[in-house]
């Protein structure tokens, strides 16, 4: 996978992406299987933004079903199942503690219904090539075995518990990456740090225009070029609608932007996750992951520029007085928050645009703030595929808005069925059926016994890592040890003494999969930084191993260091607003 937007901009292409998320990135790996030429472009570096920043979940949505949303339930449900099937190394059960309390809405005849609905629209559920994935029904346990399970339960008024199943990713980001690689494989051409600044129009025949290409701008050389295309997607998530305005200063779709914070802890949760209601801030998940345990989310609209999402330390007090409520048993304190992010959800808005009228004593102003005030917890994670040339008369241009992770690859599919109408071709979509890049595995558990023993002169953990990271694709990547003479060595050694990465990793994300920062293998490529902070000698390591691929002089290699180290870092001046 090689970068290179000269070439780009000199190919004329079916299909050109904008944005390098994993909606972007299904479209761009289902299109390229569907034979189309495909260009895919990302402003940042590929799964930076709500791609990584999730619960790490590949879910069917069991609180959709309150809002009677069957149809995303079941759509969800369906999608988990593919997910498991073509990326069986990267998506795994999960088994979930849902606790009942009392015996009206939150207890366990109503909670039990609402399951056994949510098994029956996954009666396709263990239609598996791997039995170790196969997802049981949910079942009832005791309000004796439930603290057993999770001691920090409310105790009063606990019933008991309902214990179901969903998925969980294992790295958001390299799936999302495995997706692309796919693409690239069929020949797909990708170009991260290249930041679309406009569309090239010509007038089309009839009424409107015609969108025949993107405006790029290189981040990286400051080059710019154009980028040619019958068709042009609008895949950007959070900035979509600020990439709509592009070709219409008034965009006929608006999104609300939901920001979710997550903490990391140490281990709290042990093998099962636990849904949790909290009376002061509404659901959240605690997720077994990586031997550490992931909280998450909160869920609050974010009316800022989506380039400034961070985390403050009032976020970490706020959502810690969340959990503590709804698990008071935890009294999590912030010296037990290992590490943070956060994501934004871009949800599309559907509520009414006109603006109420003004109340006695409220200024005009205050009552339009008052009609935008939305509410993204609420809000449908439904998605929807927009074709501007039918109801806007700018042709050539197609917007996949809101959505979900887990149905990224069903929406795609909708993206390209109608590229391909409007390219008046067409071909069957194969995603479904297809591994991403690195799932060529039939049993996950063997594979990984046989990559031990085929590689005996590594550690087990270092080789069960590599699987997990890049499944059935590890040997090109220790392949890359052997590319330069005497680094082999070098290469094979932990980065850590704790730590299973190892150098080849690094350089492997250099040479081959379009890394060009040190946030990009610390956060992206690798899982370094996804889990906390992995120490200063071994971000130096990774460091220096980049260094040496792409020529940084020491003032580079400082100021690389000092970019990836403030992710771990909450916003300038956040300590400051939590105190006062």
């Amino acid at each position: 996978m090689q970068r290179d937007l000269h070439a780009m901009s000199a190919t004329d292409y079916d299909l050109v992406i904008v944005g390098g998320g994993i909606t972007g990135a299904s479209t761009a790996w289902d299109a390229a299987l569907r034979g189309l030429k495909v260009a895919l472009l990302e402003k940042d570096d590929f799964a930076h933004a709500t791609t990584s920043g999730s619960s790490k979940l590949v879910h069917g949505g069991l609180r959709y079903l309150v809002n009677g949303e069957l149809k995303l339930v079941r759509e969800s449900l369906r999608e988990r199942r593919i997910w498991e099937n073509v990326a069986p190394h990267m998506v795994h059960p999960l088994p979930f503690v849902l606790p009942t309390y009392g015996w009206g809405m939150k207890g366990p005849l109503v909670l039990g219904i609402g399951l056994a609905l949510y098994d029956l629209l996954s009666f396709d559920r263990n239609w598996l090539s791997d039995d170790d994935k196969k997802l049981p029904g949910f079942r009832r346990i005791s309000k004796g075995k439930a603290l057993d399970l999770m001691p920090s339960l409310r105790r009063e008024n606990l019933t008991g518990a309902m214990i179901y199943y969903d998925c969980q990713m294992f790295a958001p980001e390299r799936l999302c990456l495995e997706c692309i690689e796919g693409a690239v494989e069929q020949g797909a051409d990708v170009a991260n740090y290249a930041e679309v600044t406009g569309f090239e129009t010509e007038a089309a025949m009839g009424r409107g225009v015609r969108i025949t290409g993107v405006h790029v701008a290189d981040r990286m050389t400051g080059e710019s070029v154009t980028v040619r295309g019958r068709v042009i997607v609008n895949a950007a998530g959070p900035w979509a609608d600020k990439t709509m305005a592009m070709a219409d200063e008034t965009p006929a779709r608006r999104l609300i932007r939901s920001k979710g914070i997550h903490i990391i802890t140490r281990d709290i949760s042990g093998e099962n996750a636990l849904a949790i209601q909290s009376s002061i801030g509404g659901h959240f998940f605690v997720i077994p992951w990586r031997g550490r345990t992931i909280i998450g989310t909160t869920d609050t609209v974010f009316e800022d520029d989506p380039d400034e999402l961070g985390v403050t330390e009032k976020d970490i007090t706020d959502f810690l007085a969340v959990v503590n409520d709804g698990l008071p048993g935890l009294n999590l304190k912030r010296e037990d928050v290992i590490h943070f992010y956060a994501g934004i959800r871009p949800l599309v808005d559907t509520t009414p645009q006109e603006v109420p009228g003004v109340e006695i004593g409220e200024s005009a102003q205050e009552a339009e703030k008052k009609a935008e005030k939305k509410d993204s917890y609420n809000a449908s994670r439904a998605a929807e595929v927009y074709d501007h040339g039918a109801e806007e008369a700018i042709d050539g241009l197609i917007s996949a808005i809101g959505g979900k992770w887990t149905t990224s690859r069903h929406l795609a599919e909708q993206v390209v069925d109608l590229a391909l109408k409007k390219l008046g071709r067409s071909a069957k979509c194969e995603t479904h059926c297809t591994p991403v890049y690195g799932g060529d595995i039939a049993r996950l558990k063997t594979y990984v016994t046989r990559a031990q023993k085929r590689h005996a002169y590594l550690a087990a953990d270092v080789v069960e890592n590599l699987v997990n990271f890049y499944g059935s694709r590890i040997d090109e990547v220790l392949a890359t040890a052997d590319e330069r003479q005497g680094e082999r060595e070098t290469l094979l050694r932990r980065l850590g003494p704790e730590n299973a990465t190892i150098g080849v990793q690094v350089v492997h994300a250099v040479r081959h999969e379009m890394a060009l920062h040190l946030e990009d293998v610390v956060f992206r490529r690798t899982g370094l930084g996804t889990a906390g902070h992995p120490g200063v000698d071994v971000i130096g390591q990774a460091a220096e191993l980049m260094r040496r691929e792409l020529g940084w002089d020491e003032t580079q290699l400082a100021r690389e260091i000092a970019e990836t180290t403030r992710q771990f870092d909450t916003m300038p001046g956040a300590r400051r607003e939590a105190a006062e």
